[in-house]
């Protein structure tokens, strides 16, 4: 698997224009809630955050906690824990998971008011980022907090376009923001990771292409899910045609003269987009 540097690249306007919102309004901010995807908590980490958002206290979630691979989710949260960050963990489905987040605000908010008081000022309101990439899950935890249906939910990338303050409780404000990409992906390894899980629109990498990244993480460290999902014992590129068309009959899509790759290919996507496969990490420490 090719893991070097990559020309590939999606940075749509409305991303531009977001981060320069972000470095304009971060002055009234008191914590940024970061959204991760916790089946890929470093590909779905945005790598210049600290500096956009000028090093302010931050919350990092792992979203989608139930979907991934615990056991090695558990050692990014670890790593992240003794740089220093605050880790939640959330389920997808669970709504008190949520409630953890409002706990972790009302902690920090703690301290900043003492300091606030011992100075004559009157206690403040949190106002709170939340960024993350795109199709991580902002408009659910933000609908959850609120407990109630607030921001658009879409199962793909990019529903949010504009940056919106939404009021969570007396104590706690939330400023909406459009999911966040870079302009350029650090490895091929990323950008793929990224497209496994829907957070890079399916137009930017060719199907087949992610299609194939799914099999060979799946095939290098989730075996017994490729063999179940797929019914395939292993995947590499030498033997394309064949596995491809072993998922076909598997899958009991009809070939045609040929293997139906691009039907093949989004079958395997909507696996994981559809929640079908859970217990899967594809960064490892």
């Amino acid at each position: 698997m090719n893991e070097n540097k990559t020309n590939i690249n999606w940075y749509p306007g409305h991303m531009a224009k977001t981060k320069r919102n972000i470095s304009d309004t971060i002055s009234m901010v008191d914590i940024v809630i970061e959204l991760v995807d916790a089946r890929i908590p470093y590909s779905s980490r945005i790598p210049d955050l600290a500096k956009t958002t000028r090093n302010k206290q931050n919350i990092i979630v792992f979203n989608k906690y139930d979907l991934c691979d615990q056991v090695e989710t558990n050692k990014w949260i670890e790593k992240y824990k003794s740089e220093c960050a605050i880790v939640v963990t959330c389920n997808s489905k669970t709504s008190n998971d949520y409630k953890k987040i409002i706990n972790e605000v009302d902690t920090l908010m703690k301290d900043v008011n003492k300091k606030r008081m011992s100075k004559g000022l009157l206690p403040k309101k949190a106002k709170c980022l939340v960024v993350g990439v795109p199709n991580v899950g902002k408009s659910t935890l933000i609908n959850k907090l609120a407990g109630k249906s607030i921001t658009h939910v879409g199962n793909k990338p990019g529903v949010t376009k504009q940056m919106n303050v939404i009021k969570i409780n007396n104590q706690m404000d939330l400023v909406d923001t459009p999911g966040i990409l870079w302009p350029k992906f650090e490895t091929t390894l990323v950008a793929n990771n990224l497209a496994s899980m829907t957070i890079i629109k399916e137009e930017v990498l060719t199907v087949e292409n992610i299609a194939i990244h799914i099999l060979e993480m799946l095939s290098k460290y989730y075996p017994n899910i490729l063999k179940k999902e797929f019914g395939i014992d292993s995947y590499n590129n030498d033997e394309i045609e064949e596995c491809f068309e072993k998922i076909s009959k598997f899958k009991n899509i009809p070939i045609k003269g040929e293997v139906d790759y691009e039907r093949v290919s989004l079958v395997i996507i909507n696996s994981i987009k559809q929640e079908k496969i859970k217990g899967i990490t594809f960064d490892r420490i």
